[in-house]
């Protein structure tokens, strides 16, 4: 009995010590492919120890066409080892484009997503948070090109924390 309680202490002891401190608000970048859309300006608001809300908004434009992107995910953060940290995320978004072809058409079309998230990150003792991962994402409503419903996004993030 004596063991007992003594391996449910160390448990519990082990198990709070492997806890991370998730900062409250975190502001940067998230650069990867994001399906044409490049570069996001990336918010993540903590929840929890645990747990946090991502929202990123990519936008893209040029000669012959602009759009915009907009994602929120529900993350669950674990802890590795120090500052370092894995995490996975649910969520979704919304987006829309439009283009030229250059034989006088304009094409626009509006897009909802759902979205998954899995990567790893590294917590600085200053105030900069590095992160890896990967979004599989599914699109509807995309009538311009149907075969192009599922992307695979990995992108790297940048992020300040206070």
């Amino acid at each position: 009995m004596k063991n007992t309680i003594i391996a449910s202490i160390m448990l519990i002891i082990g198990f709070t010590m492997n806890a991370q401190d998730i900062s409250k608000n975190a502001l940067g970048l998230r650069l990867g492919d994001s399906d044409g859309f490049g570069a996001e300006v990336s918010y993540q608001r903590g929840l929890s120890e645990n747990n946090r809300l991502e929202f990123d908004l990519g936008w893209r434009d040029g000669k012959n066409y602009d759009g915009f992107k907009l994602a929120g995910l529900y993350q669950w953060v674990w802890n590795i080892d120090a500052g370092f940290n894995w995490y996975v995320g649910l969520g979704g978004g919304l987006g829309s484009y439009s283009f030229n072809n250059n034989n006088g058409n304009d094409f626009t079309d509006t897009f909802v997503f759902a979205a998954g998230d899995i990567g790893i990150e590294y917590n600085f003792d200053i105030p900069l948070l590095l992160s890896l991962d990967f979004r599989p994402e599914i699109g509807f409503g995309n009538e311009i090109y149907d075969n192009n419903d599922l992307d695979f996004d990995i992108a790297i993030g940048i992020r300040y924390q206070f």
